[in-house]
């Protein structure tokens, strides 16, 4: 885990610049919370509403993201009245909570829009069970969200925008489909069953507490599309929470919520989940676990007790979204899997065409952009096939063989990186064996996703041809891809 965090690599340090500004952003949404006058209540909720606009946006052109920001207010506000005004009405409460639930991972099926917007709408809802909101402090809260969106959209847009240098994100469209077809209806289903779970158990093992059972079970669900993904994302939520736990008996809990140094470890705990959320969920939840302690800590309320009872929760939230995967409208992890992979082949194909195009004097191709689709395409498998690869499947040729075709596919992308910058090469030629090349690649990646048979080249690239030599790299990869994807790449983790 150490070397997933500290040794992963990080073009143009874009990791270390998001987690940066989320500390200024938060930091500074916190500190005009409190020259406006606001409670410690206020500023708790003002500096979770920074921390989701900057964490949760992730829009592909910045015009979107800054509309996105905008619109968070306009979901969060009315949720956290619904919240609010039902604090005495459990019943209603709960059946409340557990229909933002559905509605918010439904919303993914508008794509990164819908699932911040999601993603915000419950965490407001959480926050108001966190402190116990009343409609007394509404008119508070409210301004709290308000000053601490627009202070983070100051840091974000204005006074570090670094996404303005950047190409716009190639985003993958969710997968297609109607009805209990498509997979985020099937997850909202799931979602709202393992979430009621965690809601009366986590409710039996405190009727102070339970939301964290909610909490647990929503989180799992983020980010994942099949059973395999969501097993494991659960193993590493409950394996961050137990490490955060530790931590918390060692460093939160002495501190007694003394004011100054926890304000330095809540800084470093924001920089934590933004820098490694992108390579690790188990140190992100860690995080999240401590974070969640030092607030506790400057409530007043933070005991070993309470930390017992987190992981409790924690547990039961993890084991509510298992069995919602495992036996509510389940998504395996083939189905999925086989999916992204046969898109990515797709892309590989689209790659190398836009490439030979641009080799031949086409200024209007542009493999540049297929390339990051890729890239993104690529992330997505290679999430899909986590259970398959995971420490804990144990059986090795399934594993060895998704390895395999995560090997190959790899391959691939490095190739196309290869021909690509061949192509952008102003005085690059073309050679009339490219449109043969690439006719090849093309029905190689119709045999792998139709079933056919794979064809491989006879001609042997050479160093004074370099355009050819990528191609020809793409080829056997594509040749050998074969064998691997004839055999259904099924976990026995997730009874695919």
């Amino acid at each position: 885990m150490l070397k997933r965090v500290f040794m992963a690599p990080d073009p143009g340090r874009l990791r270390l610049r998001f987690a940066a500004r989320a500390v200024l952003g938060v930091g500074l949404a916190v500190v005009v919370c409190g020259l406006a006058g606001h409670s410690l209540a206020g500023a708790v909720t003002g500096g979770l509403a920074a921390l989701l606009a900057l964490f949760t946006v992730t829009d592909a052109t910045v015009r979107g993201q800054a509309l996105t920001t905008v619109l968070l207010p306009a979901v969060g506000l009315p949720v956290l009245a619904a919240a609010a005004e039902l604090h005495d009405q459990p019943g209603a409460r709960d059946l409340t909570f557990l229909a933002v639930v559905g509605a918010g991972v439904y919303a993914r099926r508008w794509g990164p829009r819908g699932h911040s917007l999601g993603v915000f709408a419950f965490m407001t809802y959480f926050v108001a069970q966190f402190l116990h909101a009343t409609p007394g402090q509404l008119p508070e809260l409210y301004a709290a969200v308000l000053l601490s969106v627009l202070t983070a959209s100051a840091v974000r847009f204005g006074l570090w925008c670094y996404e303005r240098r950047l190409p716009p994100a190639a985003v993958p469209a969710p997968p297609a489909g109607t009805g209990l077809a498509r997979v985020t209806t099937r997850q909202a289903i799931q979602a709202t069953a393992g979430a009621g779970f965690a809601l009366v158990v986590g409710q039996l093992l405190s009727g102070e507490r339970w939301y964290w059972a909610v909490g647990a079970a929503w989180w799992v669900f983020v980010n994942t599309t099949s059973r395999g993904e969501t097993l494991v994302r659960g193993f590493r939520r409950v394996l961050g929470t137990v490490i955060g736990v530790g931590l918390g008996l060692l460093v939160a809990v002495p501190l007694h919520g003394a004011a100054v140094p926890t304000a330095v470890l809540l800084a470093v705990c924001v920089f934590g989940i933004f820098y490694t959320a992108a390579v690790s969920y188990t140190w992100m939840m860690l995080c999240v676990t401590v974070l969640a302690e030092l607030l506790y800590g400057l409530l007043g309320v933070l005991d070993p007790a309470l930390l017992a009872l987190r992981f409790a929760e924690t547990g039961v939230g993890a084991l509510g979204a298992v069995l919602a995967v495992l036996f509510v409208l389940p998504v395996t992890t083939h189905t999925v899997t086989d999916a992204w992979i046969r898109r990515a082949l797709r892309c590989v194909h689209a790659c190398t065409a836009e490439a030979a195009a641009r080799l031949a004097g086409n200024e209007g191709a542009d493999p540049i952009a297929r390339v990051a689709e890729l890239e993104q395409l690529l992330g997505r498998v290679r999430l899909s096939v986590a259970p398959l690869v995971h420490p804990l499947n144990p059986m090795l040729g399934r594993k060895r063989r998704a390895r395999r075709v995560l090997a190959l596919l790899d391959d691939c992308a490095r190739e196309i990186r290869g021909l690509v910058a061949v192509a952008a090469d102003p005085e690059a030629s073309h050679d009339a064996r490219l449109a043969a090349a690439c006719w090849r690649v093309e029905a190689a990646v119709e045999a792998l996703t139709g079933g056919g048979d794979v064809p491989v080249s006879a001609i042997e690239a050479t160093a004074t041809e370099p355009a050819l030599a990528h191609l020809h790299g793409v080829e056997r990869a594509l040749a050998d891809l074969a064998k691997p994807l004839r055999a259904p790449l099924r976990s026995p983790l997730v009874g695919a």
